[in-house]
């Protein structure tokens, strides 16, 4: 004969009995508070009121960790009940599938500037920069570009080359960077 499996047992994050929250509202609207027929106290900022029930709520459900039965007794003699159901866990998100290693971080360094400047430019004409990475005006003929190596491809053979192009007066400066 073969064994039964064993039942399954109730997990122990389940909660078998509610806490039963009784509240009385008073005349001037101070609410007095009970769980399970024992006085449940005000904070020690002053009294539960009308204004602080949604504290009182996250307190006596321990944020919403544990339902409870709530009966709320008003002056008039009206009576309100509810159950407040703790919040749903959620199950942790699937771990993404693995992907490649991530580059490590770059440490930003600060500009490194080279100043090229050349004659032979008409005045307030554009200068084209090659590898063109910016533009430039010329003034008084002369053009001046301030250059960040760090923008710059790697040297080939040890050297870089900027080049300054006139638009209009086609003057080409070549010069070599260090």
């Amino acid at each position: 004969m073969r064994a039964r499996p064993a039942a399954k047992t109730i997990a122990e994050d389940i909660q078998a009995v509610l806490p039963h929250v009784r509240v009385a509202v008073t005349e001037t609207g101070v609410l007095d508070v009970t769980v399970d027929g024992a006085e449940y106290p005000p904070p020690a900022r002053g009294e539960w009121t009308r204004g602080t029930f949604a504290d009182l709520l996250d307190a006596v459900t321990e944020n919403r960790s544990i339902g409870v039965r709530i009966e709320v007794r008003e002056v008039d003699g009206s009576v309100f009940t509810d159950l407040i159901q703790p919040r749903t866990r959620t199950r942790p998100a699937e771990p993404e599938p693995a992907q490649e290693p991530a580059r490590p971080a770059r440490k930003k360094k600060g500009p490194a500037l080279v100043e090229v400047t050349a004659d032979g430019f008409l005045a307030g004409e554009d200068v084209a920069v090659a590898i063109i990475v910016s533009h430039t005006d010329a003034t008084n003929g002369r053009a001046r570009a301030l250059l960040d190596l760090n923008q710059l491809p790697p040297a080939h053979g040890g050297r870089r080359d900027v080049l300054l192009l006139g638009r209009i007066s086609g003057t080409t400066h070549i010069e070599a960077l260090s």
